[in-house]
């Protein structure tokens, strides 16, 4: 299988699907990461090795046509100098080099291709390993939480009519009892709160009116 199928493959997987499907879930989800990782690095060395090629072939395109220019100026000379059969010869080497950096051309194009193609594989592989491990604790707690579920059904059918009664009973006398006592510290917080507002107003009043005393007995000593 080659790099982008494998890579391919870790991109469609259905991570909840795996995971259900898993005897180890944990186990599993930690393998799934550890791939994810691999091919990534190994993705991320091709995409660096892929652009490398590119540039080689995108020089040697260069190189060939810095060439052709090259031949061309020289049939030019010839052909100032009467030199038909130079500027022939020089026109002929032209063509060949014009040849050669279209060859280059066109692999160009096909290793540009190549390069994108790796750099998107690059992006979602990064997508779905981000993925992965933000989904990890998330998908094992899930699958935990179902465990504990079905084992906690298993165990209730597996009690008596009246063992499930005299349990359903004694939670709803728990439930009554703390009903109660937070009624209870409630009312308590209401009455201590109730009071204070109370002697905050009185305070309130009895400054409210040791301030009108004191200016009618400035106002008095006033006059």
């Amino acid at each position: 299988m080659g790099l982008l199928e494998r890579v391919s493959t870790l991109i469609r997987a259905n991570l909840n699907d795996m995971i259900d499907r898993a005897e180890d879930p944990e186990k599993m989800i930690k393998q799934v990461i550890v791939d994810m990782e691999n091919q990534y690095l190994q993705v991320k060395t091709q995409v660096a090795v892929s652009i490398a090629d590119q540039h080689m072939l995108e020089k040697k395109f260069q190189e060939h046509q810095n060439t052709a220019k090259d031949w061309v100026r020289k049939a030019e000379l010839a052909v100032d100098k009467n030199e038909d059969d130079l500027a022939r010869a020089a026109l002929e080497r032209m063509q060949t080099a014009q040849r050669m950096a279209q060859s280059f051309q066109e692999q160009v194009n096909d290793q540009s291709a190549q390069v994108e193609t790796l750099k998107a594989a690059l992006i979602k592989l990064e997508q779905k390993l981000d993925e992965a491990k933000s989904k990890r604790e998330l998908l094992l707690a899930r699958h935990r939480r179902s465990v504990a579920m079905g084992k906690a059904a298993r165990a209730q059918s597996e009690l008596g009519a009246q063992s499930k009664g005299a349990a359903f009973d004694r939670l709803k006398d728990r439930v009554n009892l703390n009903e109660a006592v937070a009624s209870a510290e409630v009312e308590m917080v209401t009455d201590e709160m109730g009071e204070r507002l109370v002697r905050l107003e009185r305070d309130t009043e009895v400054e409210r009116l040791l301030s009108e005393l004191k200016n009618r007995r400035q106002l008095t000593a006033g006059s």
